[in-house]
């Protein structure tokens, strides 16, 4: 989660006199706000990624001022129409990197720490909607030194020019292959071009996703920005500009639009409504709250609503795209409501809670295993391409991804448990063996809708452990819970060393594999003793 540093008499003179510095802190969490770090000078607070107008103190300010009552209702950012400011984009850039959008800021005042906070801001946007600048990324440049119009388009890699924090100029290819930003991200860009932005005197202004020119470097002297967004995701690029520009318009920069083609960037800025049931909230939170109420509830969280009839109509600035339907606008009503002010309520029910017959069963083949020497493992239904797939040698054609995740390492839904806890011994290689581990859990497989089944699987690792210790154990599991006969039949997988590996058979049909890890596999995870191990569906046994 992103953490930013708040210093204390800054955020106050942003929030207003009227609040202390005791009453801010102490208001903090009750924005969702985590705080990491507390000294008489700052505050460190961890906030959401879907919240980024948070990465500043400005965006905390003005959600302190709704929930102290400083000021309440819609964050009004206004953003003027300007022919003075357009940007052509050439043809030969739009299969590269098609979207690109800009603003120009005027008239503010930048000290170190507001040019330190934009900077984050930026970064954090870069790794979250921006997905490691892949769908979009942000250029941040003195404006008085730029002439429009500018041009967006696609040169080859041997176009040269000043890059930033650089003396000499170098080719975008030496940009890609010597700078660390140019290896981090030089991937997102293929072919023989690459996307530039210049000036209406050719001079280049920036080279997305990699970095900007020297020529427009920022500084605390610096009072008009010209910020300009790229991307292959058209609403990643128009969230990114949003963002900046909340941030911009509360350090007190006048904003413009700036034309992109035939139209403006400033027609991004309107904003939404989204219409709320009042017996939604009540039903929900538990509470008896009016119309009105609810109203002021959602205004303290910067917010416009307005009742109208039996619904209530809320207004949502275009920086907060994290509310996308009635529920999202639940919670805000709770935050303004004070989440101090819910108090605990016992469901009335007539029934008494009860384990249900799976988990009872699933609760006595843990503790079977647990007296066969093994220590129980919990591990997410989410896991990697890299652990489930590349280091088992396993085929991956049959992988279940989520749809954009945020997350670079929780991207697969599992369809086996053995190569978690093979990560799970990788990461405690440094303590004594034996290790023995199982797991008890979910898989998932491939069908409309997607499959899912319950397994257990072990694990046991150290310098004697092979094919027959491990088909013991298989083999006391099933006569101790169940009085289950099982059988095995020689087979081979690219998980399991060939030769030592075989299916489990119950009752003629096949519910697992039990074998010894392939050595490659093994080494993999870095693992430096033989590793045994077995998994099999338990649905066939208990359900």
């Amino acid at each position: 989660m992103p953490v930013v540093t708040l210093y204390l008499q800054r955020l106050q003179n942003l929030v207003g006199k009227k609040a202390t510095v005791e009453k801010i802190v102490e208001t903090l969490p009750f924005l969702g706000l985590d705080i990491e770090e507390q000294t008489s000078d700052y505050v460190k607070v961890e906030y959401s990624p879907n919240r980024p107008d948070y990465a500043t103190d400005v965006g905390i300010a003005a959600g302190l001022q709704g929930l102290l009552g400083i000021k309440r209702g819609l964050q009004a950012i206004t953003v003027k129409r300007s022919q003075k400011f357009s940007v052509k984009i050439d043809p030969s850039v739009r299969k590269i990197r098609p979207h690109i959008s800009a603003l120009v800021a005027r008239g503010g005042k930048l000290d170190d720490e507001a040019i330190r906070q934009i900077i984050a801001l930026q970064e954090d946007l870069h790794f979250g909607i921006g997905r490691r600048r892949k769908k979009s990324s942000i250029g941040i440049h003195n404006l008085d030194v730029i002439s429009f119009p500018l041009l967006y388009t696609a040169k080859q890699r041997n176009h040269k020019f000043i890059p930033l924090g650089m003396s000499t100029e170098m080719l975008a290819e030496q940009i890609l292959e010597q700078t660390d930003v140019g290896r981090n991200y030089g991937m997102i860009i293929e072919g023989s071009k690459v996307p530039m932005i210049l000036d209406a005197s050719a001079s280049t202004i920036s080279f997305p996703p990699i970095i900007n020119s020297a020529l427009t470097a920022i500084s605390t002297s610096t009072t008009n920005l010209l910020v300009e967004v790229t991307g292959n995701d058209k609403n990643a690029v128009d969230d990114s500009l949003a963002v900046i520009a909340s941030a911009l318009s509360g350090l007190g920069f006048d904003i413009f639009g700036v034309n992109v083609g035939q139209t403006s960037s400033s027609d991004i800025f309107k904003t939404r409504s989204i219409a709320l049931d009042p017996s939604l909230v009540n039903q929900i939170l538990g509470l008896h709250l009016t119309a009105q109420q609810i109203c002021a509830a959602l205004k303290k969280c910067r917010l416009d609503a307005v009742a109208r009839k039996k619904k209530i109509i809320c207004t949502i600035p275009r920086f907060r795209f994290d509310i996308f339907g009635a529920m999202d606008l639940v919670e805000e009503v709770a935050l303004g409501y004070g989440i101090q002010n819910l108090g605990p309520t016992l469901p009335a029910s007539s029934s008494v809670g009860q384990k249900s017959p799976i988990t009872i069963r699933t609760d006595l083949i843990g503790q079977i295993m647990v007296g066969l020497g093994f220590t129980e493992a919990l591990n997410s239904g989410l896991t990697s391409r890299q652990i489930l797939y590349e280091r088992t040698k396993r085929d991956a054609s049959d992988i279940i991804e989520v749809v954009e995740s945020k997350s670079q390492e929780h991207t697969v839904l599992r369809d086996m448990l053995i190569p978690a806890l093979l990560d799970t011994l990788s990461r405690n290689v440094h303590e004594p063996y034996p290790q023995k581990l199982f797991e008890i859990g979910t898989v998932f497989s491939s069908d409309t809708p997607i499959k899912e089944s319950l397994n257990i699987a072990c694990l046991s690792a150290h310098k004697d452990s092979g094919f027959t210790e491990i088909k013991s154990i298989l083999q006391s599991l099933l006569k101790t819970d169940s009085n289950i006969e099982c059988q095995t039949r020689t087979s081979e997988s690219a998980m399991f060393a060939k030769g030592k590996t075989a299916d489990i058979v119950v009752n003629g049909k096949k519910v697992g594999v039990v074998g010894q890890i392939d050595p490659q596999v093994a080494e993999n995870f870095r693992i430096r003793v033989p590793v045994s191990g077995f998994e099999m569906t338990l649905t066939e046994f208990i359900l």
